[in-house]
C-alpha cells in the first residue's frame, strides 16, 4: 500500500471550487468561541463542496491566523457570511427556501441516520455553541432538529466533530450517486 501523491487526488483549485455543484447545505454557527472549531467546520465544508457557512454572534470570523491555522486555506474556497444574530441567519435562509435544522437532542429530533435529503431540497443546519448548543429561541424556528446517535455515557460531542460527522452524513448520497454512475 502506498499514499497517493497530492497530484494524484486531483485537488480542485480554488477557481474549481467556486465553480463545482455544491452539496446543498448550509452551515451556521451559532455562537462558536473557538476558532480552531471554525476553522474546522471550514474545513469540513471544503471537503464534502458545502454550500456555505453563516457565522452568526460572536463566532469568530476570518481572517484571522488561529483560524487559518485549521482552515488549511478553505475560508478562501468555501463561501461564508456573518449575521448579527442566528435567528437573522435562520429566518432569512427560510425566505430563500432552506429547511433548517438544529443539530440538538431536543423532544421529536430525528436520528441522523434516517436524514436523507430529497433531490432538489436545500437544508441548513445550525451548530451550537461549545457549552450552550442552539438558542432555545433559534430552536422555535427551525423545522426540525437532527441528534447524532450516541452509545457512551457522554451525550455531546466537540462541534467539530459534530459538524464533520452531520456533514458527512448529508453529504453521503452524492458519493454513492458518484459510484452507482461510473
Amino acid at each position: 500500500m502506498r499514499k497517493l501523491s497530492m497530484d494524484e487526488l486531483g485537488r480542485k483549485t480554488v477557481a474549481e471550487f467556486k465553480q463545482a455543484v455544491k452539496t446543498p447545505v448550509v452551515v451556521v454557527l451559532d455562537n462558536i468561541r473557538s476558532m480552531h472549531n471554525v476553522g474546522s467546520v471550514f474545513r469540513t465544508a471544503d471537503a464534502f463542496l458545502i454550500e456555505g457557512v453563516c457565522l452568526c454572534g460572536y463566532t469568530p470570523q476570518p481572517p484571522h491566523r488561529d483560524i487559518h491555522k485549521t482552515a488549511l486555506g478553505a475560508t478562501e474556497s468555501v463561501d461564508w457570511v456573518y449575521t448579527e444574530t442566528t435567528l437573522e441567519a435562520v429566518l432569512q435562509l427560510k425566505q430563500q427556501g432552506y429547511k433548517v435544522f438544529g443539530i440538538e437532542q431536543t423532544e421529536g429530533s430525528l436520528s441522523l441516520e434516517t436524514i436523507v435529503i430529497p433531490e432538489g431540497e436545500k437544508m441548513a443546519v445550525v451548530f451550537g455553541n461549545e457549552v450552550e448548543g442552539v438558542d432555545q429561541e433559534v430552536l422555535r424556528h427551525c423545522d426540525g432538529c437532527i441528534e447524532i446517535p450516541q452509545l457512551g455515557m457522554k451525550h455531546s460531542l466537540n462541534i467539530s466533530v459534530a459538524a464533520g460527522i452531520v456533514l458527512w452524513k448529508l453529504a453521503e448520497q452524492r458519493f454513492i450517486n458518484a459510484k452507482e454512475s461510473v
